[in-house]
């Protein structure tokens, strides 16, 4: 027994030790490259009071007097170039999000839109726009929430509030071209009819929210609509220049291409309570600029000092998803205060659980869960019943550098759980005897190191059923200490047998 998992084990673990930094998602890559292309530019940016009397004097003219909606309607954008991908998408957590497709002006768009509760109730809801220039959507709302860039907005459904993630034009193999923060703000508008649609959603209490490019989308909207019953920006520019201007699709020799993607000018437009966030060391300056600018009531502003353009999502999304599921009155009364803000940016780092996914083995009997991001290849071989389980990617978190080996023991195999016990008694092993799913068990806890001087933490689980000994061998890098034990006991804790 120890032979077999041990062998697996070194396997695995140096092809596991190759790997540290690839990324979550292709979204999250493209978020993180636009996010970071507009800091750059904002650490560029020396003046920005030139902005702000450009804004306001343009308030004073007829064309500064009419409402975004109306200008934004009547303006025809130009496209210099016509950009779009097929990228696929990946399927969802069944019975946790739903990949649907929504109606705008330019055709059928596709979605991930939390499932039905099933309690008969009117949820609320969150329109969550990532960040950089990707028009797409792929897994990043269930990847790992890094604490210092949680671009996800997954704290928004880990409180139980629904979300709703939309691709837009000319993303994944839908109609139409990238625009460049025009055409998009459409598409955000058509979400919400979407949103508001569903019979589980209450469509007085759906909320925006976006990061970065998606924060300045999210202004953008909340400058064209008002149906949104608050909107949530973090790290949105003032005008559009300031972001990556290699990802322009349009005329840019022409002036009002940018001012019909540019916030600032339409300030006046919002009528929904409107919270911008951003660090101190991020697009600070713009979101100054904004606060300067704006004589709009509805609009609310936060710098907070020492934090930057990303470190600001993690501690902050779970103080508005309470803010969230909170306002259940008429009309929405969020309210919140730099200080409250300052206080959450103190909080510890959370280690939120995976979403999980179940597997059942009708021959074994067994059924248990384990994280939907994670592959279980079958490595049976000369008769063995033997599974490795790995996550899809190799961050540097609990969640993707784990390993777990399921293997399950015939009665012709000779290994039973006295056995085992017995085993790893004599090597000197702490073994805790337990019951896990009504049945007999044991666990060992112990340090392992591989061939190439890497420590791991090793948790071995033991359990008799009948003739059969089922184990679970799951492996953690020993830096990583013991903030995996929670993901292993939720799995370990989803153990049933018939």
């Amino acid at each position: 027994m120890a032979n077999k998992t041990t062998g697996k084990f070194l396997v695995a673990v140096m092809a596991a030790a190759m790997c540290f930094t690839a990324a979550c998602s292709s979204s999250k890559n493209t978020a993180d490259s636009g996010a970071a292309t507009q800091t750059g530019a904002e650490t560029a940016r020396v003046a920005d009071t030139e902005s702000s009397a450009e804004a306001k004097s343009s308030a004073e003219d007829p064309a500064g007097a009419q409402s975004f909606a109306a200008a934004h309607d009547a303006f025809q954008t130009t496209l210099v170039e016509h950009n779009s991908d097929d990228d696929p998408i990946p399927d969802p957590p069944e019975g946790f999000f739903d990949l649907v497709h929504y109606s705008s002006k330019v055709g059928d768009l596709a979605a991930y839109v939390s499932s039905d509760p099933g309690d008969g109730e009117k949820h609320p809801m969150v329109i969550w726009v990532v960040g950089g220039w990707g028009n797409g959507i792929d897994d990043f709302p269930w990847c790992y929430p890094e604490w210092d860039n949680d671009q996800t907005g997954s704290a928004f459904w880990q409180a139980g509030v629904l979300m709703m993630y939309p691709s837009f034009r000319g993303g994944n193999g839908n109609p139409g071209n990238y625009e460049a923060l025009f055409g998009e703000v459409d598409d955000i508008a058509s979400a919400y009819d979407y949103a508001a649609s569903l019979p589980y959603v209450d469509p007085d209490r759906i909320y925006l929210g976006g990061h970065s490019t998606g924060g300045t989308r999210a202004l953008l909207a909340a400058e064209y609509t008002d149906k949104f019953r608050a909107v949530f920006g973090f790290g949105a520019v003032d005008k559009i220049e300031y972001h990556n201007n290699s990802q322009f699709t349009f005329d840019t020799d022409n002036e009002e291409e940018y001012r019909m993607r540019s916030p600032i000018y339409w300030l006046d437009s919002v009528k929904t309570p409107t919270f911008l966030i951003e660090g101190s060391d991020g697009n600070s300056s713009n979101l100054k600029n904004i606060e300067r600018t704006s004589e709009n009531d509805n609009i609310h502003c936060y710098i907070m000092e020492g934090q930057d353009h990303f470190s600001v999502l993690a501690p902050l999304t779970p103080v508005l998803a309470q803010k969230i599921l909170s306002d259940t009155g008429a009309e929405c009364n969020i309210a919140i205060t730099q200080e409250e803000l300052d206080e959450a940016m103190k909080q510890d780092p959370v280690i939120p659980l995976p979403v999980m996914q179940q597997c059942t083995m009708e021959e074994l009997g067994i059924t248990f869960s384990y994280p939907y991001l994670w592959d279980m290849e079958d490595v049976s071989e000369n008769g063995e019943i033997s599974y490795t389980l790995t996550s899809r990617y190799e961050d540097d978190n609990v969640w993707d550098m784990s390993l777990l080996f399921f293997d399950a023991y015939l009665p012709e195999e000779g290994v039973d759980l006295q056995l085992a016990m017995e085993s790893y008694t004599a090597d000197g092993f702490d073994v805790e005897e337990k019951t896990i799913g009504g049945f007999p068990a044991m666990e060992v806890v112990a340090m392992q190191e591989n061939d190439y001087g890497d420590v791991f933490k090793t948790t071995f689980v033991a359990i008799q059923k009948d003739d059969i000994l089922f184990t679970f061998d799951f492996y953690i890098y020993e830096e990583l200490g013991d903030d995996a034990d929670p993901m292993f006991d939720a799995i370990i804790d989803s153990i049933a047998f018939e």
